[in-house]
C-alpha cells in the first residue's frame, strides 16, 4: 500500500506593510503659535508635512556639520551670520569646533564671581512679554 501525503498549497507571501509612526509633542503655547505661524508662512496644511520638512532640514544641517562645514546666512549686503546650535556642534569634527579666547581682567573676574554667586535675578516684565511673543 502506497502512502500518499497531502501537500498544502503555499500562498505567495504578502510583503509586510510598515505602519506609519505616530509622533506627538507637548508644546508650550508660544511654541505652538510659532509652529502654526511657520506652517501658515510655508503654506503647509498638516503637521506631518511640517515635521517632514523640518526633519529634512535638520538632517541636512547634521550632515554639513559632520563634514566640518559651517552654516551661514548671508544678507544682500554681504553680512554673514553663522548658525551655531549646541546640538549640531556635538556632531562636528573636533577640529572644526568654534573656539573663543577671552582675556579677562582681574576686575572682570571679580565681577563675574560676584554675579555668579548671587541668587538669579527675577525676569523683568519686558522680558516676560518678549518670551511670550
Amino acid at each position: 500500500m502506497a502512502l500518499k501525503t497531502r501537500q498544502s498549497r503555499k500562498l505567495p507571501q504578502q510583503p509586510k506593510v510598515r505602519r506609519k509612526s505616530k509622533f506627538q509633542a507637548d508644546l508650550a503655547p508660544a511654541e505652538d503659535q510659532m509652529v502654526r505661524g511657520l506652517k501658515q508662512q510655508l503654506q503647509l496644511n498638516s503637521n506631518t508635512d511640517f515635521l517632514s520638512d523640518a526633519v529634512a532640514l535638520f538632517r541636512w544641517a547634521v550632515g554639513e556639520r559632520k563634514r566640518g562645514h559651517r552654516i551661514f546666512s548671508e544678507a544682500a549686503t554681504g553680512e554673514r551670520k553663522e548658525l551655531v546650535l549646541p546640538r549640531l556642534e556635538r556632531v562636528a569634527p573636533e577640529l572644526a569646533l568654534p573656539r573663543v579666547e577671552i582675556s579677562w581682567t582681574a576686575r572682570e573676574l571679580e565681577s563675574l564671581a560676584t554675579l555668579s554667586s548671587k541668587e538669579p535675578a527675577r525676569p523683568t516684565a519686558t522680558l516676560i512679554r518678549a518670551m511670550r511673543g
